[in-house]
Order: C-alpha cells, then sequence, then structure tokens
C-alpha cells in the first residue's frame, strides 16, 4: 500500500486543525511533519501489522476491514488511557 497523496495529507491536515482546537505553540508544519510520518510509518510497517494478525481475521478481513479495525483498537487505547 503507498503512502497517501500530498492532497490526502493536506485534508488530515485541515481536518485536524479544524477538529483539535489548541497545539500547545505546534508549528502548522510541526504538525504536517507529524502527519507525513505516521503515514510513512504505516506504509512501512503494514506488513508487520497484518502479521500481527491471527490467521482466520487476516486471511478473512479485507484491507479497509482491517484498517477499521487498527483505528478502533487506537482510538480505544487513547479514551481508556492504555
Amino acid at each position: 500500500m503507498a503512502t497517501l497523496s500530498d492532497d490526502n495529507r493536506k485534508e488530515i491536515w485541515a481536518e485536524y486543525m479544524r477538529d483539535s482546537g489548541v497545539f500547545n505553540n505546534l508549528l502548522k508544519e510541526d504538525l504536517r511533519a507529524a502527519i507525513n510520518a505516521l503515514d510513512a510509518f504505516f506504509h512501512n510497517n503494514i506488513t508487520a501489522i497484518n502479521n500481527s494478525l491471527p490467521f482466520p481475521a487476516r486471511a478473512k478481513l479485507t484491507a479497509e476491514q482491517k484498517a477499521k479495525l487498527l483505528v478502533f483498537v487506537i482510538e480505544k487505547r487513547f479514551k481508556t488511557g492504555t
């Protein structure tokens, strides 16, 4: 899976800016760099993420379903502070 396009990254940046409010003096450029870094991280580690799933899920879930599952797990970890 390729990294996001520059336009996609700009959309994330703009949506995050609208949604998040205060940035503790984080420059807009630094936020963009963080988005780029996370996108690159997922691109570079997508195989490891996929291989971490037990076989039935790895084989039967689509890429989109796996991505949604990852989002749910990350959100829950954030919300519960773990």
